[in-house]
């Protein structure tokens, strides 16, 4: 392997980004604050709001080399939550929904499976090549014990100076004919919630919705994705826009704060990187992009991970949305479970 690929080992810091390769770390933050500080910055947040910034130092637009992947079994896969759990958790959420403490709950589970892949750069190349996705990311940091590679389809916040946008993805189907209301009122509710977020830190009036509901295709199904688009008051920092915002709405459920307290009683491990975010920020040049760490790996205690989830309402039925978890899980986790030698980057 010649050119960068040839100058990175399992021992170096470095990332793959919004179409850009960022290598040369220079440092490691925890606070929110030092992305309103000059430098292009690599975030990985997790659902439970442990922030990792890394500024790197070399950053350019090219293609990610590639690499070799060996995975795990598909057997030596298991789950925080089988199936009989799952629809326990589902009809719990339903109870909360009747006695009128919240309206929505996202209730996910993780899958894990033994590994001893020292990062994610491989299946980070087999995904690029056979599941490709609008917000794919790998973030190597050795140094900190951070490894997370997304092929995430869902953009949670994009800056362009003080525009913001985000676009939840709710309702979910192997293909149009599938979605349901259902479907539909998870996605306007979550839309409400997004416009409620984004009011908290944007001018008055600048708030709207530009896309609603609208059926997208992604490898192995469709989902209703929406747009909703803001003007920042003036001075806004990132400690405020992530406070404001975080987790994102289509992860947690409505209203957030209960939705956030349900899911803490009801998933019986932490999320981590899964429904957090993972991106960049560049404040000296006004941009970021920072997408929801679904579709999402991550190396933990020498396994690999990955999350999968379902928004409950009144009108779930318990065992579609084990089904809908199963789907989001099954083409990823199979590609994960491969062994492949990649010789090019993404197509």
């Amino acid at each position: 392997m010649g050119g960068v690929g040839a100058s990175i080992g399992a021992d170096t810091d470095w990332a793959y980004v919004g179409g850009r390769l960022a290598t040369g770390l220079a440092e490691i933050s925890r606070d929110p604050a030092a992305l309103d500080r000059p430098g292009f910055w690599v975030v990985v947040l997790t659902f439970e709001g442990a922030l990792t910034c890394a500024r790197f130092a070399e950053v350019r637009f090219e293609e990610m080399p590639a690499a070799s992947w060996h995975g795990p079994k598909p057997r030596d896969w298991a789950t925080s939550l089988d199936e009989t759990r799952y629809v326990e958790r589902v009809d719990a959420v339903k109870d909360r929904i009747a006695a009128g403490d919240v309206y929505q709950v996202n209730v996910c589970r993780t899958l894990t499976a033994r590994s001893d892949a020292p990062n994610l750069w491989g299946l980070a190349s087999l995904l690029r090549e056979r599941h490709p996705s609008r917000h794919a990311a790998l973030v190597c940091l050795p140094s900190v014990g951070v490894h997370v590679c997304s092929a995430s389809p869902e953009l949670f916040l994009a800056r362009r100076g003080d525009l913001v946008e985000t676009r939840p993805i709710k309702g979910t189907g192997v293909t149009a004919a599938d979605l349901l209301a259902k479907d539909h009122a998870e996605n306007v509710m979550i839309v409400d919630m997004a416009r409620n977020d984004l009011g908290r830190i944007a001018r008055t009036g600048s708030v709207h919705v530009s896309g609603l509901c609208q059926v997208e295709p992604y490898p192995g199904l469709v989902q209703l994705v929406s747009t909703v688009r803001a003007t920042l008051r003036p001075g806004v920092s990132w400690a405020e826009i992530l406070a404001a915002t975080f987790p994102p709405a289509s992860v947690s459920g409505a209203p957030k704060s209960t939705a956030l307290r349900i899911i803490a009683e009801l998933e019986p491990v932490p999320r981590g990187p899964y429904c957090g975010a993972i991106g960049f920020v560049d404040s000296a040049n006004g941009a970021a992009i920072l997408a929801v760490a679904i579709r999402t790996f991550w190396l933990d205690d020498a396994k690999l991970a990955f999350g999968t989830g379902a928004g409950i309402t009144w009108g779930s039925n318990p065992l579609a949305e084990w089904a809908e978890t199963e789907l989001k899980a099954r083409r990823l986790v199979a590609l994960a479970s491969a062994s492949a030698r990649i010789t090019t980057g993404a197509r």
